[in-house]
């Protein structure tokens, strides 16, 4: 018989939802066969494992250091809504990502090992870890959070050269959380794309009877546009109340630049 291992049962457990005791004696039973100890439990009327259900819904956490050197962000996935919104996984969340923040050396999911079958048998629920991100700050610098605290769904960490106040980490958070930027700038949109999208504005301008260079001139305002539409220093600032211009200018207003960002929402890749 296969040796039964702690980390065995715990995994029996993740995907049970069955106590300790309970899974030890079923992979005892099957000889350490984690197929067979599952259809064990369902034998005995469990109808599925809690890894079977989809785990759609969840929660966003984040945490950036008081110092303002990191922050993180940690997504734990789960079957419902109330799930998501309990008391259960807010301290989970808030231990993962704070965790995370100030040891970046952490192997996020083995840490979340443990925790995540605990939720996992306290709410009946797959509890999964989901997406996960850290930035350092740049060494004259500062990081941000900002967490759309409405929905709990989305999160976004910012690293700054600068010292960004709490207001502008803020609002910028806030504009990258619902104007979903592909990038920073515009090298992050992929050459090829770029070329197809000059190629067409191109064409599309000729087809109306403009001579080359016209047509090129036309297909470069096309293309202010279209980054415009798709890169974050680009794109108008969303609170014109604050800001009227693009990001690229309230950051050099603020006397700040920001080096690199994350976004995480809940179900998307």
């Amino acid at each position: 018989m296969a040796e039964i291992t702690a980390k065995m049962v715990n995994e029996l457990r993740a995907k049970t939802g069955q106590g300790m005791m309970e899974c030890k004696r079923a992979l005892q039973e099957t000889g350490g066969d984690m197929e067979k100890a599952i259809e064990y439990f369902r034998k005995k009327g469990v109808k599925a494992s809690l890894g079977e259900r989809t785990a759609s819904e969840g929660r966003i956490f984040g945490l950036a250091t008081d110092d303002g050197k990191a922050a993180a962000l940690v997504e734990i996935n789960c079957n419902t809504d109330f799930t998501a919104r309990s008391d259960t996984l807010a301290k989970l969340g808030g231990e993962l990502a704070k965790l995370y923040a100030h040891n970046p050396s952490t192997d996020i999911a083995t840490a979340a090992a443990s925790g995540l079958t605990e939720a996992s048998q306290t709410t009946g629920e797959n509890v999964r870890l989901g997406k996960t991100a850290r930035l350092d700050a740049p060494a004259n610098g500062k990081t941000g959070l900002y967490l759309y605290g409405i929905t709990g769904k989305i999160g976004v960490i910012m690293a700054f050269t600068g010292n960004p106040s709490d207001e502008l980490i803020k609002q910028l958070g806030g504009h990258i959380a619902f104007a979903r930027p592909a990038g920073l700038t515009r090298d992050t949109v992929p050459a090829d794309v770029v070329a197809k999208e000059r190629e067409f504005a191109v064409q599309q301008a000729k087809d109306t009877g403009k001579p080359q260079p016209i047509a090129e001139k036309i297909a470069e305002g096309k293309m202010n546009a279209f980054f415009g539409e798709r890169v974050l220093l680009d794109q108008e600032f969303f609170n014109a109340s604050v800001f009227k211009g693009s990001v690229a200018n309230y950051l050099k207003q603020s006397g700040v630049e920001l080096k690199q960002y994350v976004r995480i929402e809940v179900g998307q890749g």
